[in-house]
């Protein structure tokens, strides 16, 4: 008799127990995704949305369009790079284009969006020139495996004589395509 109250204890013990972890204690749902490009490196996936903080920048650092904002730096990172030939000129570089809705005032920068008016975004590559908005970016050597293309922007005046710095917040978007050489 006293065995069979010790296992009807058990019985009931892990009956309890089972109803307990057969109760919902939480689930959810992963997204996977991306996408599958013809190219000879992959993007690596924290490049290809980024935000880029430039701050807040003084309306007289801006003034006359001679004037901009301190440089800012951001990179665009390039993984599996499986380069078929190491030949000169043969896909071992690559260009970058920048495009998005250009200055009204200078064609070569991104124009802003927002409160704030009077400038544009100019981007730079590793050597501190001008990319101009829809040109492709000077050639950069690849090499098998990661690379890491770096490049800056920074919030640049409008050199317009009639131009006037409003203060406010902005924003712009640029989308960056690849070319492989």
């Amino acid at each position: 008799m006293k065995l069979n109250k010790i296992m009807l204890a058990a019985v009931m013990a892990f009956g309890v127990s089972s109803l307990a972890h057969a109760a919902n204690q939480g689930s959810g749902t992963v997204t996977f995704s991306g996408s599958i490009i013809d190219a000879p490196c992959s993007i690596a996936p924290e490049s290809i949305d980024q935000t880029v903080e430039l701050g807040a920048i003084s309306n007289v650092a801006l003034k006359n369009g001679s004037k901009a904002s301190t440089p800012r730096d951001f990179h665009i990172q390039l993984e599996g790079c499986d380069l078929k030939t190491e030949a000169p000129g043969k896909n071992n570089t690559v260009t970058l284009t920048f495009n998005g809705t250009a200055s009204e005032t200078d064609k070569k920068l991104l124009a802003i969006t927002g409160e704030a008016k009077g400038a544009g975004i100019a981007i730079t590559d590793a050597n501190k020139n001008l990319i101009e908005l829809g040109k492709a970016s000077n050639a950069i050597e690849l090499q098998n495996g990661r690379n890491k293309l770096s490049f800056a922007a920074y919030l640049q005046g409008s050199s317009a004589s009639d131009s006037v710095i409003v203060p406010g917040e902005f924003q712009a978007v640029a989308d960056f395509t690849l070319a492989y050489q």
